[in-house]
């Protein structure tokens, strides 16, 4: 029963992982892309995080595993905000702070 669940939940997961990467190919802009992966390979992980530590059996390596699940987390939420942040700057004119018309 419990890799039934573990099966399930990194299934879900790896969804989560193409649902994402189908938004990077369609949405129109980079705000929107961004947006899609960002949410999607969070609660992808996410999934495949809490499937691998119901697989493992061990509280230990299950504590390890959402740490690096935090870990990712934080440098998605990081890397995403420097890439909004120079997309929003390469949309203004040589670096000033008016937009093009």
């Amino acid at each position: 029963m419990q890799a039934v669940i573990a099966i399930v939940l990194v299934s879900l997961g790896g969804a989560f992982f193409f649902a994402g990467t189908v938004g990077l190919l369609r949405f129109p802009d980079v705000f929107t892309r961004l947006h899609a992966l960002a949410k999607a390979d969070n609660v992808g992980l996410g999934f495949i995080c809490l499937g691998l530590a119901v697989a493992s059996g061990s509280l230990w390596v299950a504590l390890k595993i959402f740490l690096i699940w935090f870990l990712a987390l934080f440098a998605s939420t990081v890397s995403c905000f420097l890439l909004a942040r120079y997309g929003l700057y390469s949309m203004t004119n040589n670096g000033s702070k008016e937009r093009r018309p």
